[in-house]
């Protein structure tokens, strides 16, 4: 029997991802997973721009809204979630789109991950305790001193430096096995029983700096503000370091809150479009991406296509009109 295909519909937030892979995923009569972390919480729909619910029940999904803010939840534990998944849907399906902007989300089932070491509890629970009499900027400075000590081969990740749960597993890591994460991962890839094809989409930073300044505003307007409110009292949970809530979470705790509030939202602005650099650094780095614009739907198509045929023995459907 022929190998299955998934196909993986990467690039930066706000490019066009959730178009392209219903666009294929009904072109492809096939179903969607999603390797996106930030919308992985069903709470979160505003702030994470989850898929419409018309786009939802129009295609088949997975993924999507599956966990509550409480659940703690990781690559790993993704990584195996997906796989079953993958398997059970390869019984009736020959291809898959897996579709996301999150890098180590995507590697978790592209190149499995290990199991990172147990930390003593007693240097995670000195970082935060520091950090929360000091702010983030005290991880700022221990983050500065290990890149110091760490050999810059070993510093294969991004790190989200405004993240502080992210930046404290970071430290308590490094400081407990003197290791950059990377260090423990997979240092050969997991054999998988599909084939990968990798899709990358494009355009020009300044269009998608203006996609995201736009995405923002509509956030606003269908009740981000509100919606960041409920949460408050959670803001502590990893769930909800997320752009969007925690700047939001910042100035509910500040008394000018009414006349800080378009400052707030150029500071969502600012933080996502860092972000989205970010996510294309990490993808750039890949040399097995193929990248497009999203403007050439057909074009994708009949690259897949000529990839595909012959891998799964799929046969496109054709019209009749």
């Amino acid at each position: 029997m022929n190998k299955k295909s998934i196909i993986f519909i990467l690039g930066p937030t706000c490019v066009g991802k959730t178009e392209i892979s219903l666009f294929l995923a009904k072109k492809l009569e096939t179903e969607i997973l999603s390797c996106d972390s930030r919308q992985f919480y069903k709470e979160l729909r505003i702030g994470t721009s989850m898929p419409t619910l018309e786009e939802l029940s129009s295609i088949p999904h997975h993924f999507i809204g599956h966990l509550s803010i409480h659940h703690v939840y990781n690559a790993k534990l993704f990584e195996i979630d997906c796989l079953k998944k993958i398997n059970k849907l390869f019984k009736k399906k020959s291809i898959l789109i897996i579709v996301g902007g999150s890098g180590l989300y995507e590697k978790a089932i592209t190149e499995g991950l290990s199991t990172l070491p147990k930390i003593d509890s007693s240097i995670r629970n000195n970082l935060i305790f520091h950090f929360k009499k000091n702010g983030i900027s005290f991880l700022h400075e221990e983050f500065k001193k290990i890149q110091l000590k760490i050999k810059d081969k070993e510093n294969k990740s991004i790190i989200d430096i405004y993240n502080p749960i992210r930046l404290i597993r970071y430290l308590e890591i490094v400081k407990s096995t003197g290791h950059h994460p990377s260090f423990f991962f997979e240092k050969k890839p997991k054999k998988r029983n599909f084939f990968v094809f990798k899709i990358g989409l494009i355009i020009p930073r300044n269009e998608i700096y203006y996609r995201i300044n736009n995405r923002v505003e509509n956030m606003m307007k269908k009740g981000l503000l509100d919606e960041a409110k409920v949460y408050y009292c959670h803001r502590n949970l990893n769930s909800l370091q997320t752009i969007g809530y925690k700047e939001l979470f910042e100035l509910f705790s500040r008394s000018e809150e009414k006349i800080c509030l378009n400052e707030t939202i150029e500071k969502i602005k600012i933080n996502t479009r860092r972000y989205a650099k970010r996510q294309l650094t990490w993808y750039r780095k890949d040399p097995s991406i193929i990248w497009f614009n999203p403007k050439e739907k057909n074009k994708i198509f009949d690259f897949i296509l000529k990839k595909i045929v012959g891998n799964t023995g799929f046969e496109p459907v054709t019209s009749c009109l």
